[in-house]
């Protein structure tokens, strides 16, 4: 449809038109008149024609504005798609880096544990090496028909001192394997079960303490024995590794040996209390209202990747339903509180 056309192809001024051609021959039949007359019909036909000129002018504009915002309507549509595509990408890759970020602390877990079993089951292993070269030694003298009180006597310490060793090892090697193997079907499975909250608390700890003890780290905990949760214990896991290991790249990067907490507590309505805190570098005022967005670090390509609080705020507000805060403490260090139902929604 061209400027000025309606529908059937008639102008949208053919009655304009017919009126100024009425006017013209008018003024034609009018020349021999009175000539005063024929002035002001002469005036009044001018501004018609002007009128009608004016109202051509403004449909041609109307309808190149209209075809201006035709194009603008599909521009911004075509962007929305494209940033909607954007942003589903970036949720994508967000979504990719966090799972890697969880699976890194878990390799962290994975490798020192690992570090921390060789100890007891090298010393159980030189025991066991020490206990047979021992038992052979007292079975040649045993064969030889020449055991004397003394050399039995001997064995029998020996064999004592040995055994103690190798249980106790072991032990220690046992409970390293059970908390880890807890620690890592609970992250890796987040199945919801009912747990006390001290043992989820107490095995995560336990994986944690051959990180805490290179740096000479000591980790408190308080939590009443009797408090069942409804939930996740891999989800509470998580946390508590990203707060620790978050305070071991962070809170004691000078490489001072630190002092870290865990308590919880029943809250009212049937909520949960859990506070971490640490005794280190602590968190600036300038960064405070910043610690959870995603991809916030402060140290930007020496090992920070900025997702570790980040996951942690996602994970209390997400599976277990409640919040999280950084507190203000008086002293050095980082305190974050959690508050969230006893059983999770």
């Amino acid at each position: 449809m061209s400027e000025g056309t309606g529908k059937g192809g008639f102008s949208l001024f053919d009655a304009e038109e017919r009126i100024l051609d009425g006017a013209r021959r008018l003024l034609d039949r009018m020349k021999d008149g009175d000539p005063d007359l024929l002035a002001e019909v002469g005036v009044l036909a001018d501004a018609y024609s002007r009128s009608v000129r004016e109202q051509r002018r403004l449909v041609k504009v109307s309808d190149r504005l209209q075809n201006q915002m035709t194009q603008l309507n599909q521009e911004l549509a075509r962007r929305r798609a494209e940033a909607e595509e954007a942003l589903e990408q970036l949720r994508q890759a967000q979504e990719t880096l966090v799972q890697t970020e969880k699976l890194a602390s878990l390799g962290a877990l994975v490798g020192g544990v690992a570090h921390e079993i060789n100890t007891p089951v090298g010393i159980a292993l030189s025991c066991a090496s020490h206990l047979d070269d021992s038992t052979k030694a007292i079975r040649a003298l045993f064969e030889a028909d020449d055991v004397g009180v003394d050399d039995f006597e001997r064995y029998m310490d020996t064999a004592a001192d040995t055994a103690k060793l190798i249980v106790a090892n072991c032990e220690r090697a046992a409970d390293l394997i059970r908390s880890f193997k807890q620690v890592a079907v609970d992250r890796t499975s987040s199945e919801r079960r009912v747990f006390r909250l001290a043992d989820t608390i107490t095995e995560t700890v336990t994986s944690l303490r051959p990180n805490l003890r290179q740096g000479g780290h000591e980790i408190e905990i308080a939590c009443p024995a009797d408090l069942e949760v409804d939930g996740y214990p891999g989800v509470i896991s998580q946390i508590l590794t990203n707060f620790v290991m978050n305070s071991l790249t962070h809170g004691y990067a000078d490489g001072r040996r630190g002092r870290l907490h865990v308590e919880a507590d029943r809250g009212e309505n049937d909520h949960v209390r859990l506070r971490y805190r640490d005794d280190g570098q602590g968190i600036s005022e300038e960064y405070r209202n910043r610690v959870f967005d995603p991809f916030f670090t402060t140290r930007r390509g020496s090992g920070g990747s900025g997702l570790g609080l980040h996951i942690v705020f996602n994970l209390v507000t997400g599976p277990l339903g409640g919040s999280v805060v950084l507190e203000n403490t008086p002293s050095a260090g980082a305190s974050f509180l959690l508050e969230f139902p006893r059983v999770a929604p």
